[in-house]
């Protein structure tokens, strides 16, 4: 799990630089900010949408994942677990949560966070990861400067996330496949890309409840498989 430790710490230092450096940030600026990292976060969503095997097979994921999203209120959870921090660390701050839920979907969403945490989990090998700190970093930086101490918060999910995956990682690496991986890739870059329209406003969708999603890409691909 060193990788994991190495990418959290990475976005705790930067978010504590971003937040220097948003004293002296107008209130403007800091919502320009904001809205250009929505658009290059949507461009690089994009960009990753297009790396699916099968977009049929994602259809169905998103679809399926939405209801259990859904149903099991993921967006809800978070945003709670986002305002209890608040509540607790935010100082009266409004858009603690906010940061909060962005940074954790950003840093969460992508395959990078899966294939680097399995080599860290297999091999030892955190290479991966470290270029997913110096990129979380950036993003932990900036956004913190246009949105606050939450996104500093978001550490600790990825702790979780890409710690579980690391020592789970025997288990789940003999059934990734390539396609499995490009198509886990395009519905992470689609979930990437609605994070970035939420964060420039235009949309209000409930990201959290379509990751479920993810998860069953290489459950649907498993069932298919057995009838080819």
């Amino acid at each position: 799990m060193t990788g994991t430790f190495i990418n959290a710490g990475a976005i705790v230092a930067a978010g504590l630089f971003g937040l220097l450096l948003r004293r002296g940030i107008p209130e403007k600026m800091s919502r320009s900010m904001r809205d250009a990292l929505g658009i290059l976060i949507i461009v690089i969503g994009v960009q990753y949408g297009f790396k699916a095997e099968n977009y049929a097979i994602i259809g169905v994921c998103l679809a399926l994942g939405a209801v259990i999203g859904e149903w099991r209120n993921w967006d809800g959870r978070l945003e709670a677990w986002g305002q209890r921090l608040q509540s607790r660390f935010g100082n009266g701050e409004s858009s603690f949560a906010k940061g909060f839920v962005s940074a954790t979907l950003l840093f969460c969403v992508g395959a990078m966070a899966v294939v680097g945490s399995l080599e860290d989990g297999l091999y030892g090998n955190y290479q991966i990861l470290m270029v997913k700190s110096m990129l979380d970093a950036i993003f932990s930086a900036l956004f913190a400067a246009s949105m606050g101490i939450g996104v500093i918060f978001s550490a600790i999910p990825v702790l979780i996330y890409q710690g579980t995956i690391s020592l789970a990682a025997g288990l789940i690496e003999p059934v990734l496949t390539d396609p499995m991986l490009n198509n886990i890739t395009s519905l992470g870059g689609m979930l990437i890309a609605a994070l970035g329209f939420n964060i420039i406003g235009v949309t209000k969708i409930r990201v959290a409840n379509l990751l479920p999603g993810i998860l069953l890409v290489p459950v649907i691909m498993a069932v298919l498989s057995l009838f080819t």
